[in-house]
């Protein structure tokens, strides 16, 4: 019996300790990580639900005016990658906006980076991206009318979501974002979808993603679904390792060639008549637990 006690008395002793660890780490991470976003940013968007929108902006070298794209993070905020993708993205053709959707906070740490999702209430998303959707449609240069929104992990779940409760949106690009199987309200997304999954994710099962597609195709709203084989979760990463081609290469050109068809196609409008859904949120810690698991031991270990 004392033996036992003394069994469960360490386990108790190694669970406090690692409890301690993680959130004294977290709040390690937040004070050392104070100035991290003032490289990233060039623009401060007004934000009636809150303080102002610190983004980064890409422009096309030619004159307007232009389609645009949303662009949203992963899990660890808006980063480097993020900005050179955004950039990329310019060269094509569009006006992007990568918001800071965590406001003020970004991170290369797991748990910290696990903490900013579930801290970050949906309705802040919504509400923030609400303002970015306003900012670009009163800009001279941006086709108000040709806006679509995309998004990495975290970003690509905050991306669908997002469509659901603007009908004015044109298309939705989610890359590995956690998906929605629900027909009766995947109905609400105003144009095409194009979902990008890795066949190894594991927070993310093949299962998961052809629910998500059967899904879309019962509610009638067009999509493109591609499972890359063998690919991890995040297989998709700098535009310098994009353009050296592979898996993600092949993805990256996906991307672009949805856009072209979505946004800059002049023949016409994708553009569905639709009413927005009501916000939709959950915690989901197996999803979570999972996707820590894929960026630092799994697979999906790319950081």
């Amino acid at each position: 019996m004392k033996i036992i006690k003394r069994i469960g008395l360490g386990i108790v002793i190694v669970v406090v300790a690692l409890v301690v660890f993680l959130v004294g780490s977290v709040v390690l991470d937040a004070l050392l990580g104070g100035g991290r976003l003032d490289a990233l940013t060039n623009t401060d968007i007004s934000n009636a639900n809150g303080p102002d929108i610190r983004a980064y902006v890409a422009r096309p070298a030619t004159p307007g005016p232009h389609p645009a794209v949303i662009m949203i993070h992963e899990f660890w905020g808006l980063r480097p990658d993020i900005v050179g993708k955004a950039e990329a993205l310019a060269q094509e053709g569009y006006i992007v906006v990568a918001p800071d959707l965590f406001r003020g906070s970004t991170t290369g740490w797991v748990p910290r980076a696990i903490y900013q999702v579930v801290s970050t209430p949906q309705e802040q998303i919504i509400g923030d991206l609400d303002a970015v959707f306003a900012w670009l449609e009163s800009q001279a240069d941006v086709k108000a009318d040709r806006i679509a929104v995309m998004g990495f992990c975290f970003g690509g779940g905050a991306s669908l979501r997002y469509s659901l409760t603007n009908n004015g949106l044109a298309g939705t690009v989610l890359l590995y974002g956690s998906p929605i199987t629900d027909a009766s309200q995947l109905k609400s997304l105003p144009g095409p979808v194009l979902g990008i999954f890795g066949g190894a994710d594991q927070s993310i099962s093949v299962s998961q993603v052809n629910a998500f597609e059967a899904g879309l195709n019962e509610a009638g709203v067009p999509n493109q679904i591609t499972i890359y084989e063998n690919q991890p979760h995040a297989f998709v990463k700098s535009i310098e390792e994009i353009q050296q081609g592979g898996p993600q290469g092949q993805a990256w050109d996906e991307v672009l060639v949805f856009l072209k068809e979505t946004l800059q196609d002049e023949t016409g409008s994708n553009r569905r008549q639709v009413s927005p859904a009501q916000v939709v949120g959950s915690t989901d810690w197996r999803y979570w637990l999972m996707l820590a698991y894929e960026h630092t031991i799994g697979s999906g270990a790319h950081h």
